[in-house]
This record gives structure tokens, sequence and C-alpha cells, in this order.
């Protein structure tokens, strides 16, 4: 199977067209008629990344955040992003990123999570203009939670070092809004589906004012939020690519340390 093919049933899923002005999602780096020699599934790509890639010969890498944001003005091997592009292109690996078109298409990124809490009855948080897309998701607990065992469910099911916190809710938790990623801008339509708790990635630290028993408040971390999204590339390619060997990337790309 061919890599267009892939880069084709991806973008089916979380068609390009739902990613936010600001992104670059799609084909990154290289050409797509070759053969899939295997699909290396990550959420950043960096010099390691490639590597491994190399190592378990694959000539395709799907990550979640682009490599390329911003367009290249040299290519001379100055920063990580030059080396990358160098390095993918010397050893015919093809990048490809879906970044917020995944986050907004329907069991992407943020169902993902979903999933993994155990939420039921999912929907949008905040949805687009098309049923089948929308920012965030929220979702029903199987049992309502006391705040600080859930806080401790979030922490073990992302295995999470620690979590910010607001004042934790002396009431019980049921209902759940989550957005992974950078995902304060969602905390009003939280608030207005009446959430108990909102989980995302990182937020601005004035955003955690003013939310006394409003809403539980619990950010775990960028990386921890979407690193099961390498687990939403691999349901798509080996359903719609059978034969197509995936390889969850096993690099720790995360650059935050916690000392």
């Amino acid at each position: 199977m061919k890599i267009r093919q892939v880069l084709s049933a991806l973008e089916q899923f979380a068609p390009l067209p739902l990613q936010e002005s600001w992104d670059n999602a799609g084909l990154q780096v290289g050409l797509t008629e070759a053969e899939v020699s295997g699909a290396l599934l990550c959420l950043d790509v960096n010099e390691s990344i490639i590597d491994e890639a190399i190592a378990k010969g694959c000539n395709l890498i799907v990550s979640h955040h682009p490599l390329l944001f911003r367009g290249l003005k040299q290519v001379c091997g100055t920063d990580y992003v030059q080396r990358c592009v160098i390095k993918a292109i010397k050893n015919d690996i093809v990048i490809i990123s879906m970044h917020t078109n995944m986050d907004n298409a329907k069991n992407g990124v943020n169902w993902k999570i979903a999933d993994k809490m155990g939420l039921q009855e999912v929907a949008f948080l905040a949805p687009l203009a098309s049923p089948e897309a929308g920012s965030g998701v929220i979702g029903m607990l199987p049992e309502p939670m006391a705040a600080d065992d859930f806080i401790l469910m979030v922490k073990k099911c992302f295995g999470v070092e620690c979590a910010q916190c607001n004042e934790l809710l002396r009431r019980p938790i049921r209902k759940v809004a989550v957005c992974g990623g950078a995902g304060d801008f969602l905390l009003p339509d939280a608030l207005a589906k009446e959430a108990d708790a909102f989980i995302t990635g990182e937020m601005h630290y004035h955003q955690y004012f003013d939310y006394e028993q409003k809403l539980q408040i619990c950010v775990i971390g960028h990386y921890q939020s979407e690193q099961y999204t390498s687990e939403v590339f691999r349901d798509i390619i080996q359903r719609e690519c059978p034969g197509v060997r995936t390889e969850i990337a096993e690099t720790n790309t995360n650059p935050i340390l916690y000392i």
C-alpha cells in the first residue's frame, strides 16, 4: 500500500478543513508514492523519533504536532526542525501530521481522552458548523466521584506525576468536560454545559481565578493529555489500510522535566 493511501485515510477521518487557521496539518515532508514499509506513530517529531523510525524500518511518521508550523527560509541544520527535515529526506522518510483537524474530529483526540476516563454519553463540548466536528468533549462518569478520588483517577489514567488543580469541590463530580493540549479557551463552554470538572493539558495562571466551587479544574500536562493520540492513528490505519505495519513510538518527546 502506498503512503498516499494512508494519508488519504487519515484525512478522510479528520479532514484538513477542520484545522484551525493558524495550524499546518497534513503532509510535512517527503513523497507519497512509495510503498509503506511501516508507520511510526507519535505526538511530536524530533531527531530521536526519526532515528526510531529508521531503526524500526518505518518510512512513514505520523505525528500529532506538526514538525513545520512556519515556513522555512533555509534548510542548513541550524535547529532541530531543519535537522529533522534533512534527516527525513536523506532516509526517504515521509512525515504527516494530524493536529487540530484531529482535535476537532469526531472520535479524535478528545474522544480518546474521554474513553481513557471511561466517560459515557460523550458529545462535543463546543460543536462547530458540522455535526461531525467540534472543540472539546463532555461526558458522564459512570458514578459520581469525590473530587480527591477523581483527581487520583485522572492521574492514574494518564500516568502524571502531578496535577494542577483549583480548590477541590465540596460536592460530587459526575459531568466532565475535556480538551487535550491548551484548552482553557473552553472554560466558558464547560460552565455553560454545567460541567462538574474540566480536564485539559495546560492553562494560563489567571484562568484559575474565580472558579471556586463552580467546577473542578485539573491540568495534567500538554504531552500527558494527548499521549494516546497515537492509538487513534493506529486504529484508523489498521481499519482503513489493512496490512500496513504500525508502531507506536517508544520515544518520550515531552520537553518538560518534573524535578
